[in-house]
């Protein structure tokens, strides 16, 4: 009898226990918490904020909020989002993460960002308007929009809702003169966005266009922004890096000083490479010598370049052209061309180098920069 009663007890204790381990994974295990707050306060910008937006690249603007209580840890992520503003935020015009990948209780938008969403909003180009913005907090499969609603007052770039697919520089002070068939193609950098290295003549008039024929689209930039239907001088002769960014409005003019051949073991360019034209920098019949290294001989090299900006009144400022593609060996007759590819980086002596071929010691070759629109930024060394 004694012994059935205890083996009753066990059967019993048995069960609870697993009773009770049940109920535990029943309530917690496998299951993330989601319980979550909303958040109750924004800390910037301050509601009704009016901002007019500059074309500058670095030009920003700085959202926060408090971090919301999560009752039982674990992280909350957090999403801003903007509506018009009869929105309810059900269906917002246009939403993103917060800095850290959503986990940050802040987000840093650049002027251009803000730009395109005041854009989504209907807001015209160099128009004024009023939308919302508001936080969502999530934490597994839950979240919460804030409880408040703060309202930003934009005044949008002076950015064109058409931008062409190609565009050229022509008229009588640019590389190609009057003549629209030798015009010089821009390269596209991104979407409304072009550059060109090409040469301008000073006060002469130049423009930009959208094609070579028919119908065409005429362009000019004045204070820093591209405009429609005029015409642009510069003050001083020379090659420029021209940018124009379609969906901002804003233009840059950049003179091109100098570009030389920086021989890295000896710390010094060794010649320069002069425009000869259509983006193309080259200087033929140059020796280089390598250096005798105990290890061997040291071969590697890029390219300098001096620039002013502000349309060449500018300081002086160091940039150097080096290698799209890291590598440290050494190229021969069957390297592929995207070896060469071309990169702007900061100066130094040692990074973003390439080498010369080993036959290319102490003797005459042609050294080339291409910076042109339909290819990639390339170089080549030939004897």
């Amino acid at each position: 009898m004694e012994k059935m009663i205890k083996a009753i007890s066990v059967k019993y204790i048995f069960i609870a226990i697993c009773a009770s381990i049940f109920i535990a994974c029943n309530d917690t295990m496998g299951d993330p918490d989601t319980r979550l707050a909303e958040v109750k306060t924004f800390l910037e910008p301050t509601n009704e904020k009016s901002i007019v937006l500059q074309p500058s690249a670095t030009a920003a603007v700085y959202f926060e909020w408090e971090y919301v209580n999560v009752e039982s840890g674990g992280t909350a992520k957090y999403q801003i989002a903007f509506d018009k503003q009869d929105g309810d935020f059900s269906n917002p015009v246009y939403v993103m993460n917060s800095d850290n990948n959503g986990f940050n209780n802040n987000v840093t938008i650049t002027h251009k960002q803000l730009n395109k969403i005041a854009g989504m909003m209907g807001i015209l180009p160099s128009d004024e308007g009023t939308f919302k913005w508001t936080v969502f907090s999530s934490k597994g499969t839950k979240t919460i929009k804030a409880a408040q609603e703060n309202t930003i007052n934009i005044t949008r770039l002076a950015g064109f809702a058409d931008i062409p697919i190609d565009v050229y520089v022509t008229g009588e002070g640019s590389e190609g003169g009057a003549e629209i068939s030798k015009a010089h193609k821009m390269k596209a950098t991104a979407g409304g966005e072009f550059e060109t290295y090409t040469k301008l003549v000073a006060d002469k008039p130049f423009y930009f266009t959208d094609r070579l024929s028919g119908e065409t689209r005429k362009f000019y930039t004045a204070d820093g922004l591209v405009k429609e239907n005029g015409t642009t001088t510069v003050p001083k002769e020379g090659v420029y890096r021209i940018t124009l960014d379609f969906n901002t409005g804003a233009s840059t003019y950049t003179l091109i000083e100098r570009i030389g051949f920086f021989f890295s073991p000896e710390n010094t360019i060794l010649f320069d490479l002069p425009y000869i034209g259509n983006g193309v920098f080259k200087a033929t019949k140059k020796t280089v010598t390598f250096k005798q290294e105990g290890w061997g001989r040291d071969e590697r090299y890029k390219f300098r370049m001096f620039i002013k900006g502000n349309g060449g009144n500018g300081e002086t400022q160091e940039l150097e052209w080096g290698t799209l593609n890291q590598t440290d060996s050494r190229p021969n007759a069957t390297t592929p061309e995207s070896y060469y590819y071309l990169k702007l980086v900061n100066p130094t002596q040692w990074d973003n180098k390439w080498k010369l071929m080993g036959d290319f010691d102490g003797v005459a070759a042609d050294y080339t920069i291409y910076l042109q629109a339909d290819t990639p930024y390339t170089h080549s060394i030939s004897k």
